[in-house]
C-alpha cells in the first residue's frame, strides 16, 4: 500500500509543475486504467479453479455477507454526510454531480462490468498468456493508475482550496464504517441460522481486504470459511468499484468511501475519486489506511471469540 501511495504522491508532485499544461487527457487515461485493472481482477478470478468451483455453494452466503456489511456501513455513511450537510453547503460542482444523468453513471459501471466479465471467461478458459496471470501486471497498471489520480488532483487548482475546507467530522467515518458492517453483518447471521454470529462478523471484518482476512480465517475458522471470507471481500470490493456513483446518487458523497471499506487507499480510490469528488481523496486514504489497519486485529478478535 504504502509503494502505491508513493505513486500518487510522485505524480501529485509531477501535476504540480505541470499545472500550466493542458492535460485533458488525464481523465481518459484513468478510465483506461480502471477498465484494464478490472479485466485483470476477472482472470485472477476465473484462473483459480477453486474460487469457481466454490461459487454455486458458497456464493450465496458470501453475497449476502457482502451486501449487509457494505450497506451497513453505507448507511451509517449517509447519517454522517446528512449531518456534515445540514452545517456546510455543498460547492455547485459537487451538487451537479449528484444529479447527473443516471444513465451516464449506469453506461459507465456496464463498461466495467463488461471487462471484468471478459476477464472472468478469459482466466476461465486460458485465453490469455500466462505472464497476465501475474500479480506483476496488476501491481504496474495500479501504480500506473494511483501516478495519473495524484497528477489530475494537484493540476486541479481548486483542490487545495477545497481540501482545506474539508469538515473535520469526516475523521469519524473510519469508525462508523467498521460499526455499519458489523450491524449488517449481525442482521445478515440471522438469515444465516448454520453461521455462528462471530463467524459472521470475522468475514465482515475484512472490510474488503480479501487476501489477508481470508487467510487469517482459513487458519483459526477452517478452509470453507476463509473461501466465504475470499468471496465476500471481492464482491464488496466489486459493489464499491461497479455501483459509486450510485452510491453517490442515493446515500451521499461518503458512501463510495464507506463502501470501499480497507482498498479506499488504493483499488478504489481513482474510482471513488471520479464519483465523490477530488476533494475527499484525502478523507478516502486515511480511512483506507485506519480500516486496513484493523483488519488483522478485528478478524482475529472474531476469530478467537
Amino acid at each position: 500500500m504504502f509503494t502505491v501511495i508513493l505513486w500518487m504522491l510522485t505524480g501529485m508532485l509531477a501535476g504540480y509543475f505541470l499545472r500550466r499544461w493542458r492535460m485533458n487527457w488525464l481523465g481518459h487515461a484513468v478510465s483506461l486504467l480502471i477498465w484494464l485493472l478490472l479485466f485483470l481482477l476477472g482472470i485472477e478470478v476465473g484462473a483459480n479453479g477453486e474460487l469457481m468451483r466454490s461459487l454455486p455453494t458458497l456464493g450465496a452466503e458470501a453475497g449476502l455477507l457482502a451486501t449487509g456489511g457494505t450497506l451497513g456501513s453505507v448507511v451509517a455513511a449517509w447519517a454522517l454526510w446528512k449531518m456534515i450537510s445540514r452545517k456546510a453547503k455543498e460547492h455547485p460542482d459537487n451538487i451537479q454531480r449528484e444529479k447527473g444523468n443516471i444513465w451516464h453513471a449506469l453506461r459507465g459501471s456496464g463498461i466495467i462490468v463488461g471487462f471484468f466479465i471478459i476477464g472472468v471467461c478469459a482466466g476461465l478458459f486460458n485465453w490469455i498468456p500466462k505472464m497476465l496471470m501475474t500479480g506483476e501486471v496488476s501491481f504496474y497498471a495500479l501504480c500506473a493508475l494511483m501516478g495519473y489520480v495524484g497528477m489530475s488532483i494537484s493540476h486541479n487548482p481548486e483542490t487545495l482550496r477545497s481540501f482545506r475546507s474539508l469538515n473535520p467530522r469526516l475523521a469519524w467515518l473510519p469508525v462508523l464504517t467498521i460499526i455499519g458492517t458489523w450491524a449488517g453483518s449481525v442482521v445478515v447471521s440471522l438469515a444465516l441460522s448454520h453461521r455462528n454470529l462471530t463467524d459472521c462478523l470475522a468475514v465482515g471484518s475484512g472490510f474488503g481486504y480479501y487476501s489477508l482476512s481470508s487467510i487469517f480465517i482459513t487458519e483459526y475458522r477452517g478452509a470453507e470459511l476463509g473461501t466465504i471470507a475470499l468471496l465476500a471481500n471481492i464482491v464488496r470490493e466489486l459493489i464499491t468499484l461497479l455501483c459509486a456513483p450510485f452510491l453517490v446518487r442515493w446515500f451521499g458523497r461518503l458512501a463510495p468511501i464507506a463502501a470501499g471499506g480497507a482498498t479506499t487507499a488504493d483499488t478504489t480510490l481513482p474510482v471513488i475519486a471520479q464519483t465523490s469528488g477530488q476533494d475527499l481523496v484525502i478523507v478516502s486514504i486515511f480511512h483506507g489506511f485506519l480500516v486496513d489497519l484493523s483488519v488483522p486485529f478485528l478478524v482475529t478478535l472474531w476469530c478467537s471469540v
